[in-house]
């Protein structure tokens, strides 16, 4: 994607071959290029509409129905908010900005965007997924990114959702942002190597911006929230600030800080729910566990269930949080799987039934699923260093059955528990 091929796909003409490329999205590329060209388009418009469609395609695990007005880079797709996340994440903060006295007054220089409302900075906004869910929840934004590209995607997908009236998008550096007009600043660096590789960086010195600005940022707009890698770790946390693991549908997707007046608890942990059709909004079908994440669950003998924490839980170090809510306890103190006696519903992690303990090594473990007429084995492990699709095919599985085999530790000790889900 460059400027001008971004300027031909919003012309009538380029409208008109995304429309018939959306119809052409799963099918063979060659054979698709060459019915467009047959159209009349030229190659170079068939082939970014080609790839429009497909990116839309991709688009709608993250943004539902407004995949198919979007435009998208690749990168951009693969670094954007998923829409549940982002419209929540907007919804909190307008609600802040909305209850308590306005920072700033005024747009900020040379913006274009109204006076009406709260004004939110988003640094380094990508193709606007979270910009997006800004203006959508009633607030002004002014936007940049350092990629000339990918700023101007994310003004068109303004124009595209309507919301351009609240949006000023900029091609800027993050770090040359005049912000003293802004009451409140959401700023995601760049994880990834700059130098063309597409490498994930996890050094926060290595972010773009660097982990020095995120620091500095906090300190000169209080209201700051940033936008992180699940591995977070603890001991970057600004202090006072708020840490939010979030997951959606079970896949830790990231960590919020929520700096200065923003923090209400020490460690959350949100797990999300969307609708079938990619477009819940996280709040109805939502749940959240808070804590100090300093505190430990007791340690007891195995106990009939387990309950396998969800990954936010167990990031935001709110094991023992969730072992208070549901009566469980630790079978190991260093591994996050919880027991019960009973089974137990909870957003929070998914119930197991330990029907048995197996054997540990390869040659037993085999013949004793084997026995059982387990064909089908999903294989989850916490503790030990075993890599689940090779033992997959070391176990040369066949039978009618399916199970749940985790591999554990439990005192101390590698342990194989042959499990069910307890509603059957």
């Amino acid at each position: 994607m460059d400027l001008k091929t971004l300027g031909r796909l919003r012309t009538p003409e380029g409208i008109s071959a995304l429309r018939e490329a959306a119809g052409l999205a799963g099918a063979d590329p060659l054979s698709a290029a060459g019915k467009l060209r047959s159209h009349g388009y030229d190659p170079a418009l068939a082939a970014a509409a080609l790839t429009q469609a497909v990116l839309r395609a991709r688009a709608a695990a993250k943004f539902g129905p407004d995949a198919e007005l979007l435009f998208f880079t690749r990168a951009g797709l693969e670094q954007a908010t998923r829409a549940v996340v982002a419209r929540r994440r907007a919804r909190r903060l307008e609600a802040h900005l909305r209850g308590a006295p306005a920072a700033g007054t005024n747009v900020v220089r040379g913006s274009a965007v109204g006076a009406d409302g709260p004004l939110v900075a988003d640094l380094g906004c990508g193709v606007g997924a979270d910009t997006l869910a800004f203006a959508a929840a009633g607030l002004r934004v002014f936007a940049v990114d350092s990629d000339p590209v990918t700023a101007r995607v994310a003004a068109a997908n303004a124009e595209a959702l309507g919301l351009a009236g609240r949006i000023d998008v900029r091609w800027a550096d993050a770090a040359s942002v005049d912000l003293s007009d802004v009451d409140a600043v959401f700023c995601d660096p760049a994880r990834r190597s700059a130098t063309g590789t597409g490498r994930r960086v996890f050094d926060p010195r290595a972010f773009s911006p660097p982990w020095s600005f995120l620091l500095d940022l906090v300190r000169r707009v209080p209201a700051t929230v940033l936008k992180l890698a699940p591995g977070l770790d603890h001991a970057l946390i600004p202090a006072g600030a708020e840490a939010e693991w979030v997951s959606v549908d079970g896949d830790l997707v990231e960590a919020t800080v929520w700096c200065g007046p923003l923090a209400t608890v020490d460690r959350r942990a949100t797990v999300l729910r969307r609708d079938r059709d990619g477009t819940g909004d996280g709040i109805d079908g939502g749940a959240e566990l808070t804590g100090t994440g300093a505190a430990s669950a007791p340690v007891a003998e195995r106990r009939a269930f387990l309950v396998d924490p969800d990954g936010a839980v167990v990031r935001a170090h709110l094991v023992a949080e969730l072992a208070a809510e549901i009566g469980g306890t630790l079978a190991d103190p260093q591994i996050a799987y919880l027991y019960t006696d009973k089974p137990v519903t909870t957003p929070f992690g998914r119930c197991l039934e330990v029907v048995e303990e197996l054997p540990f090594g390869l040659k037993r473990l085999r013949a004793a699923l084997r026995d059982r007429g387990i064909g089908v084995l999903e294989i989850k492990k916490r503790g030990v260093g075993l890599d689940p699709d090779q033992l997959r095919r070391d176990l040369r599985l066949t039978g009618p059955g399916s199970a749940t085999l985790v591999l554990t530790r439990v005192a101390g000790a590698p342990t194989a528990l042959l499990c069910r889900d307890p509603a059957g």
